[in-house]
């Protein structure tokens, strides 16, 4: 009976992420071009017929539909039903880590965030203010949320705003600073400003600690696939990459494992600190 309780929860779970998923989507492709996210319906961008019901359900309705559009048979791009499932399986993975609490409905929202940002910024090499900054609002928000709900006293909250406000001061200067100096070393723009503010953001939720070991690893990880994609041909020097999806994928990292990994920097590190 636990079995199939459990089984039943995580397809909620997952179809609940889906879902969330479908309406990332319609952020994706409608916040850069300065549309109503909310009108008109989700439809066909070829021939605008409205989607039904059976085929807008996530997933699934990609599948039924074979990847076309019902009326016009224009292929509809497999990207709608990757991020839908995407989203899915991040649902999934916060509720198996941190079960029924404030983390797992906190970490939903930040994780649906972080994937709209990456979207956006490979398509458009932009990071919309309307998101970052809001994002940031919602991640000092969620830290007061776990200040009520850690002590019984002001101070306890206090101390978590602090957390958050640190951490998204320090985002920002951090890289900012990068973004100014390297613009002055190599003469050209080495980062965009919509990074900063997506440190700043992952400040908020994460606090300073953390933003610093995700940032280290966006760094990390954005230079050896820079380095291969040069090594390969598929990139030259002095064409721009977009760094948001880095920053997001050392963030989500972070949600997960960064107890460990944290513990593990230092020990590499810094180890006389933590003797």
């Amino acid at each position: 009976m636990d079995t199939l309780s459990d089984a039943l929860m995580s397809l909620t779970v997952f179809t609940l992420g889906a879902a969330i998923g479908s309406f990332l989507n319609v952020i994706v492709y409608r916040l850069p071009a300065g549309l109503s996210i909310i009108h008109p319906p989700s439809r066909c961008p070829h021939c605008l017929h409205k989607l039904g019901k059976r085929e807008n359900v996530p997933v699934l309705g990609w599948l039924l539909l074979k990847g076309r559009c019902r009326h016009c048979q224009a292929p509809i791009s497999a990207r709608y039903p990757i991020v839908e499932a995407s989203t899915g399986l991040l649902f999934l993975l916060v509720f198996w880590t941190f079960a029924f609490s404030l983390q797992t409905l906190g970490y939903w929202v930040f994780l649906s965030w972080l994937l709209a940002l990456s979207l956006i910024d490979l398509d458009t090499m932009t990071l919309p203010n309307v998101l970052t900054k809001s994002g940031l609002v919602v991640g000092l928000a969620f830290q007061v949320a776990l200040g009520l709900l850690s002590a019984s006293e002001p101070i306890g909250v206090i101390n978590h705003l602090i957390r958050g406000i640190a951490g998204a001061v320090l985002g920002l200067w951090l890289f900012d600073s990068i973004r100014i100096v390297g613009s002055v070393v190599f003469q050209k723009a080495a980062m965009g400003a919509g990074d900063s503010k997506l440190a700043a953001m992952m400040g908020a939720w994460l606090g300073w600690k953390y933003l610093l070991l995700s940032a280290f690893m966006a760094c990390a990880t954005g230079a050896f696939v820079g380095g291969g994609a040069i090594a390969l041909g598929l990139l030259n020097r002095r064409q721009p990459m977009p760094f948001g999806p880095f920053l997001a994928l050392g963030a989500a990292l972070i949600v997960f494992w960064g107890q460990a990994m944290l513990s593990t920097y230092l020990r590499l590190f810094f180890p006389l600190s933590i003797l």
